[in-house]
């Protein structure tokens, strides 16, 4: 995992991460959850923005391990909109 997490850190394979990501996201794995989750959040130290709509996103069908790991290091404002769901009828 540190072959793509430091060079998450410098912003490197940033398309490669969300693709990764997206094909993750519905996985029940615990471990695969925070992975994934841990990646988006390393790729947030160069890309926020982009990791913060990336949740935005895909924060109704990602899984709250996830969601977390990736949301961790965000200003809280960001955090707490992440974290609200769509309220399902």
């Amino acid at each position: 995992m540190d072959a793509v997490l430091i060079p998450a850190k410098k912003g490197l394979f940033k398309d490669d991460i969300f693709e990764i990501a997206d094909s993750l996201l519905l996985d029940k794995d615990d471990l695969v959850q925070k992975g994934y989750g841990w990646m988006l959040k390393s790729l947030c130290t160069k890309y926020e923005d982009e990791v913060y709509q990336y949740v935005l996103i895909k924060r109704d069908t990602m899984p709250r391990t996830a969601l977390r790991y990736a949301i961790e290091k965000m200003p809280k404002p960001m955090k707490q909109e992440a974290m609200k769901r769509e309220k399902k009828k």
